[in-house]
């Protein structure tokens, strides 16, 4: 509790980042940052907004109530957003996907409008088998990165909309309306960037869905109808005739966080000038005074121990004589919880060069329940460093499993992400859930328990009970891939067809 929830921005955030710098230390790295120390500075924005939305329909003014009947924020940093008189136009899924012949705008000029758009990726029924998702259309039922909601926000600010309206629906969503509630009714954390986010959406919001049937039964519209016809690639946008109103009156304090970073120089004078990278976000979610009884976040799996993962491999790293012939980098992120903010920020102001930079290797959270027979790709097979990890899983005599809640998106809501959107090659591995020694059901049982009741809760607390032998197998299997890659002669490689390879072959001059 000392550490009160490892919020940005606060004594927890001080408290942590000396504890990795003083362990790195430690355990025998040298410091990450050129400038001599183990710390990246982090410009961010924590906000506070008050917002307003109104529809108006012909004479009818519907205002609506908040959080019940919406949520909306801004990433400008500025203290008054205001979204005046704009028309409302449906944009079916708001995608363009080139790749998949899709194109939500077809190029209707939406700048100044407010667009309303659904969630996730448009489930395409199979010509074949309309009972099956089509496998050839945003990958069937896993979700692409054009299903995630920060997608949608970004498309719409490169078209220029003034604001972007998410319908949340709890199937696709994968969780229900409170979880959004909840997490947009608190402070909220942006990049401090030079030009204070002015080329994003001035408001970014969610309705539920019955606040969206009413607005559309409002415009002589049927929810259903328009959900149907934008599962086409022929749908076109669709005027409302409503215009929109969105005030938000925004609290903002800037302030430097801190990623944290070790490194570990390559033996090899011809090779390690080209590097590996280890990543674990360091922050929580701090802690909330409106609580009755405990309000400190504590994140003990999410992701303290991921923190620990990455400090016991700097360690065992260290000890390898001879070195590893390339640099291996260590790196406690700040903000993965406001939106992987230090990720974004590095690989925006990298350190060391994206292009040399082989893998990145992501730990968030671990397995506390014992040994266990598999492991899940959360990455998708995206990369030849997925092969690596069966590869290693072999040896352990483990078996590597596809990613079983593909819809779920993990891969889009976790660091390496970010690494991968800026082309490099990124693995995320999740717990298996076939524990030795268990009932068969014992391993989802208890990841499906943490989810619905520990995660993001204040109970995420070290527990006595726990059997970590599952996490250090794991710990030892992201070594075996990221110590192959550090001696390997050939360079990671995205898979053909994969969303991030254009972007990848393109850094690293292939």
């Amino acid at each position: 509790d000392e550490f009160e929830g490892r919020a940005p921005g606060t004594k927890g955030e001080e408290l942590s980042v000396k504890y990795i710098n003083d362990q790195f230390k430690k355990i025998g790295l040298k410091p990450g940052n050129p400038d001599g120390t183990y710390t990246q500075e982090v410009p961010l924005a924590g906000i506070r907004g008050e917002p307003k939305m109104s529809f108006a329909v012909g004479d009818k003014i519907t205002e609506l109530k908040y959080p019940d009947d919406f949520v909306a924020s801004s990433a400008r940093l500025r203290p008054e957003i205001s979204v005046d008189n704009s028309d409302v136009v449906f944009v079916g899924y708001g995608i363009v996907a080139p790749e998949y012949g899709w194109d939500d705008y077809k190029n209707v000029d939406v700048r100044g409008k407010t667009l309303l758009m659904l969630i996730g990726d448009p489930p395409v029924p199979d010509p074949k088998d309309p009972s099956k998702l089509d496998e050839k259309m945003f990958k069937g039922k896993a979700m692409t990165y054009y299903g995630r909601w920060t997608y949608k926000y970004e498309i719409a600010a490169q078209k220029r909309a003034a604001a972007a309206i998410i319908i949340h629906e709890t199937e696709p969503a994968a969780y229900p309306w409170q979880v959004v509630r909840s997490s947009w009714g608190k402070e909220n954390f942006e990049l401090d960037n030079p030009n204070k986010n002015m080329d994003t959406v001035e408001a970014r919001s969610w309705i539920p869905l019955d606040t969206a049937k009413k607005l559309l039964a409002d415009c002589a519209q049927n929810f259903d109808a328009l959900k149907k016809s934008a599962l086409s690639k022929e749908f076109r946008p669709v005027s409302l005739k409503a215009t929109a109103y969105i005030e938000i009156k925004q609290q903002i304090r800037s302030f430097k966080s801190h990623n944290v970073i070790g490194k570990l120089e390559g033996g090899d004078p011809k090779l390690n000038g080209e590097y590996i990278i280890y990543t674990a976000h360091w922050d929580h979610l701090g802690r909330h005074p409106e609580l009755q009884g405990d309000q400190i976040f504590n994140g003990a799996i999410d992701n303290a121990s991921g923190v620990a993962s990455v400090i016991e491999l700097g360690g065992a790293f260290t000890k390898l004589n001879p070195p590893p012939k390339r640099s291996v980098l260590f790196m406690a992120t700040t903000a993965e919880e406001a939106g992987l903010l230090g990720a974004k920020y590095y690989t925006q102001h990298p350190l060391y060069p994206l292009e040399k930079t082989l893998a990145d290797i992501n730990i968030d959270g671990v397995n506390p329940w014992g040994k266990s027979r598999d492991v899940e790709d959360l990455t998708d097979g995206n990369s030849t460093l997925d092969d690596l990890l069966g590869q290693a899983a072999g040896r352990q005599g483990r078996v590597l499993k596809p990613n079983s809640e593909p819809e779920k998106g993990g891969f889009y809501r976790v660091d390496s992400f970010e690494f991968a959107k800026a082309g490099v090659p990124a693995l995320h591995a999740a717990r298996g859930v076939e524990i030795i020694g268990k009932p068969s059901e014992y391993g989802k049982q208890k990841r499906d328990e943490y989810l619905a009741k520990h995660y993001h809760q204040p109970s995420d607390e070290v527990d006595p009970a726990w059997d970590l032998s599952g996490a250090v197998q794991d710990v030892q299997l992201l070594f075996e891939v990221g110590h192959q890659v550090a001696n390997g002669d050939k360079f990671p490689e995205w898979k053909a067809g994969r969303e991030f390879r254009v972007k990848g072959s393109a850094s690293r001059g292939h």
